[in-house]
């Protein structure tokens, strides 16, 4: 299976640094998490919902892939009433736990921004994290129409 990430070439896309620095929706500061998608259009769609339609320079697109016998995790979001709130309360406690618990390398969660997406959280602490490597780094061609006012 594949998951995809856009994000800045300048950083290590495997360290999950920036969500550990600053937090996320899934993961509160001090846990490192790499966030990526289930499809590339995905991927598009959350950077450009998160960056207020300004792409950031030097992004990529990072394409992650590892064996389908690798188990992974769903959240099931009956049981996490809140989690699309801003206030982000209920999200991070539920991605906090599944880090804490480390059962899987990956978590699948709903997106915010399209909800027939996927996004799949990567725990690079946990040890079916090295199973999962990077297939490519790639630049993105970017359409202007998704910049026009």
């Amino acid at each position: 299976m594949r998951l995809y990430r856009i994000a800045d070439a300048r950083f290590n896309p495997e360290s999950g640094d920036g969500a550990r620095l600053y937090g996320a929706r899934w993961n509160s500061p001090g846990r490192a998490v790499i966030y990526a998608c289930t499809t590339y259009a995905g991927a598009m769609l959350e950077k450009l919902v998160h960056t207020g339609r300004q792409i950031p320079k030097h992004q990529v697109c990072v394409t992650f892939e590892f064996p389908d016998d690798l188990r992974l995790s769903t959240l099931e979001t009956e049981h996490h009433i809140g989690w699309r709130n801003d206030v982000l309360k209920v999200s991070r406690q539920a991605g906090d736990a599944w880090l804490e618990v480390a059962k899987t390398a990956i978590l699948l969660v709903p997106s915010v921004v399209f909800d027939v997406e996927r996004n799949a959280l990567i725990n690079p602490a946990h040890p079916d994290a090295s199973r999962i490597r990077v297939l490519s780094i790639e630049a993105i061609r970017w359409d202007d129409r998704l910049f026009s006012v």
